[in-house]
């Protein structure tokens, strides 16, 4: 048997979805986590991430970029995913309110007003500073 990459782009949403999950829970695993995949979004979170002490567990919601959304205020949800090679999972409502500390997220964000979502492909310069500690 010969083992062949598939290109990201060609996998569809759900494919996609499946490959980001395998690649943060690996590297969690090098972090003393097991993911636990979900098959529907319980309490907002795609899979719960069990610490080996036996006491940490986190609900994570995979996405593609840097994330808020209005329906995970006060879930205790981590948001993880992945850019380029390095991968991140942070604390939902402490990117918000640091996003709402800096007026970065006002009445004149029409996505966040109208949708109750924000998001940044290519985080900017206050995003990256906040992703540091977050990247693993």
């Amino acid at each position: 048997m010969t083992f062949a990459p598939v290109p990201y782009s060609q996998l569809n949403a759900r494919q996609r979805e499946n490959f980001n999950f395998h690649k943060v829970a690996a590297r969690l695993a090098d972090y003393g986590f097991h993911s636990l995949r979900l098959t529907d979004d319980w309490q907002g979170a795609d899979f719960i991430a069990c610490h080996i002490d036996g006491q940490t567990f986190l609900k994570v919601q995979l996405k593609a970029r840097l994330f808020l959304d209005k329906k995970y205020v006060g879930k205790d949800i981590h948001i993880a995913f992945l850019q380029g090679g390095d991968c991140f999972l942070y604390p939902h409502d402490e990117l918000l309110g640091l996003v709402l500390d800096n007026g970065a997220l006002d009445a004149e964000s029409e996505r966040w007003r109208v949708h109750g979502q924000r998001h940044w492909r290519n985080p900017p310069a206050w995003g990256m500073a906040f992703l540091a500690k977050f990247k693993f």
